[in-house]
């Protein structure tokens, strides 16, 4: 285990103040190009601001983001997208244009518009946050499309039947929208719409997903949604009737009186529990590969069960969000064993046929967070600095929601966030720093690296979580990397500790030093000369070079694993096994270049070591092609490059401490410069 950082919280204020002050002195020397341009970016999309502005109390959480602007890790993840979709370079235009279309776009989703009173009455109380897969019937009408996984968050707008049949229809609106959308109401919620006491009634809110589009051009005027068996209807505590309905119909059973004999007798059951947790989509053979997804629930009296989606009813989970209380009424009883699932009394709950959800959903609680003083002091803010984090200007601080563990999302924050102020419960967290180190965790039952990363402020390990294997490509010792969707704890020595998974949408891993976008941006890096780098600094810089000394070139090819782009090796048994992953990867493999080359410019000249695509890109030809060669033409192939220039970017990798020295020297050998990117010029 790395030792991570220790809780900023924690921290004694005056240590705290003199590493701030120690980065101020530095301030002036941090230009960074790549942050320079986010700030600027954020300058250009945030509005201007005046006293009277200050002064003004805003409505909502939502529109107090709106006037503040993008956070800084919604405007890096975004210009990183713009780069990777454009690798031959983008410029400061193109980037803002993008920015600025996004940005609207999302403020559009939150605009005010003419919508019918009913909502808009709602709209005020409207305090909880969005689900993930949330779409807006504005979006419906403007894409005429909508995915079987979408979720409609709606409000009954009217009910009515089809002159001349017995078919229910139900007109819904949202909260972002002015269009409203009439939707065939499955069979099995008939009931919900009686005019006697019946629920589903104007101003009542549904969550819905596993919806077709019946468009306009199919024989109707306007689209309408065809009937879905996913419908789940919401409830509010608050309000008397649906208190009554709750006590009424749903407090009598309990988990511990459910028993599989009295399902078989008939007994239906009516449940109320939180969600506790929600499985991740499981993939069982052993039932003919059928999907199934496991929601953890828990009743007032702690006692867990299980309640099990099969099938197409996965989409159901989402709809629900952990802390929310889940209302089952007629759940089909099974026999956990058969199931393979563990939960009390051998029994669990599955979306039967006559099986009704209502659901209280969590509201997400703001919290009351300081902007950071490293922030502010490296940034500069209009909010001003605070002497002290609990002391200084209302304006210092800012409102974050907070889900029901306490964790706070910092994913909208407005400012960079720095490996100093990190501290646990912290989500959506993004960090910008260079790898110090890098290994697989062989403790761990599924793919787990370790990964240290340093910013200007201190270190942090961060522990990755594939779902499978190692997916982000080539990674190594020094490279410049953005990790966004970060959540923080604490480990059992007290240490802190980021962790980031894979198969979450929200989380992403970019190495800048290998992105060729950066190196063909003049917006995004600032020219450097060899002279000006020292084994101190940690950037990645970018040089416009000419190969020298072509006599002292040493072009070797070695197969290295195709999945991570790492040398493999033999082991004394004759397995093919990755260094870096440290898995077998015989069937993995391809032939890639071990180039150790002179680079030099007008200051100075180094010698550096590279692999993969930018060792191709230097000596203009495949490993392959390569490797094909008869020998005394691979010896003087080098000689025909002399003097060629190149735009590249290099690394410092001569790390001080990494816990697998004998794989990283046998990597760069003891080279300490690597050549993460090239073009020829």
């Amino acid at each position: 285990m790395i030792d991570g950082v220790e809780d900023a919280s924690a921290m004694d204020l005056d240590d705290q103040q003199l590493q701030i002050q120690a980065l101020s002195e530095h301030e002036n020397d941090y230009t960074d190009p790549f942050i320079k341009f986010i700030d600027y970016a954020k300058s250009i999309l945030s509005p201007t601001f005046n006293d009277e502005d200050d002064e003004r109390e805003p409505t909502s959480d939502a529109e107090e983001r709106e006037r503040e602007g993008p956070g800084w890790s919604w405007i890096a993840s975004r210009v990183l997208k713009t780069c990777i979709s454009y690798s031959s370079g983008v410029t400061s235009a193109i980037l803002l244009s993008e920015l600025s279309q996004a940005w609207n776009e999302q403020k559009n989703t939150n605009a005010p518009r003419k919508r019918p009173d009913c909502i808009n009455q709602l709209k005020k109380k409207h305090k909880r946050a969005k689900l993930p897969s949330t779409v807006t019937i504005d979006t419906i009408y403007e894409k005429n499309f909508l995915s079987l996984n979408s979720v409609l968050e709606a409000v009954v707008v009217d009910t009515f039947v089809l002159p001349g049949t017995n078919i229910n229809m139900i007109t819904l609106g949202d909260f972002w929208s002015s269009n409203t959308i009439d939707l065939y109401l499955h069979r099995r919620y008939y009931d919900l719409v009686s005019p006697d006491n019946g629920i589903l009634k104007k101003g009542r809110e549904v969550f819905l997903t596993g919806c077709y589009l019946r468009s306009a051009n199919e024989g109707s005027g306007y689209p309408r949604l065809l009937p879905t068996e996913y419908l789940v209807v919401l409830l509010d505590e608050e309000q008397d009737d649906d208190a009554m309905l709750l006590g009424a119909q749903f407090c009598t059973d309990s988990f511990s009186s459910i028993s599989l004999g009295g399902a078989t007798d008939g007994v239906s059951y009516s449940l109320y529990a939180r969600i506790e947790s929600i499985g991740p989509l499981e993939m069982l053979e052993k039932f003919g590969g059928t999907q199934r997804k496991q929601i953890r629930l828990v009743d007032n009296e702690s006692f867990g069960m299980n309640f099990l989606l099969w099938g197409d009813q996965v989409v159901l989970a989402n709809l629900f969000s952990v802390g929310s209380m889940l209302a089952i009424d007629r759940p089909f009883i099974a026999s956990a064993l058969e199931n393979g699932a563990e939960t009390c009394d051998g029994v669990c709950l599955e979306y039967g046929s006559a099986t009704q959800l209502y659901l209280v959903p969590f509201v997400t609680q703001g919290e009351q967070v300081c902007l950071a003083l490293t922030s502010n002091r490296l940034r500069g803010s209009r909010f001003g600095t605070a002497s002290c984090p609990t002391q200084g200007p209302k304006a210092s601080q800012l409102t974050l929601p907070c889900d029901s563990q306490g964790s706070v999302d910092y994913s909208n924050y407005p400012f960079q966030s720095f490996i100093i102020n990190l501290h646990e419960k912290m989500t959506g967290i993004s960090i910008y720093g260079v790898v110090t180190d890098i290994f697989q965790d062989q403790n761990a039952a599924k793919s787990v690296f370790n990964l240290r990363i340093q910013d200007l402020t201190g270190t942090i390990c961060v522990k990755l979580y594939f779902s499978d294997s190692w997916s982000l490509g080539r990674l190594s010792l020094g490279h410049t990397v953005y990790v966004s969707g970060l959540t923080c704890s604490l480990t059992k020595n007290k240490c802190l500790e980021a962790r980031w998974f894979e198969n979450d949408p929200r989380t992403s891993l970019v190495n800048l030093s290998c992105l060729p976008a950066v190196l063909n941006s003049s917006c995004l890096h600032k020219q450097s000369y060899l002279a000006d780098m020292s084994k101190q600094n940690t950037d990645t810089h970018v040089c416009r070079v000419w190969l020298d000394q072509i006599e002292h070139c040493h072009v070797n090819t070695r197969l290295a694993h195709a999945t991570c782009g790492h040398f493999i090796k033999t082991t004394a048994s004759g397995c093919v096994e990755c260094e870096f992953c440290c898995c077998s990867c015989e069937m993995k493999t391809t032939r890639a270049f071990h180039l150790k080359i002179t680079v030099a410019d007008e200051s100075s000249k180094v010698f550096a070591w590279c692999t993969g695509q930018t060792a191709s890109e230097l000596l203009q030809i495949s490993p392959d092609e390569f490797y094909e060669l008869p020998e005394e033409e691979q010896v003087i192939y080098p000689c025909s490059l002399e003097n060629e220039r190149y735009m590249i970017a290099i690394v410092n990798c001569s790390q001080q401490e990494t816990i697998f020295k004998e794989r990283v020297t046998a990597e760069n050998d003891m080279i300490p410069w690597e050549i993460t990117r090239a073009f020829k010029l």
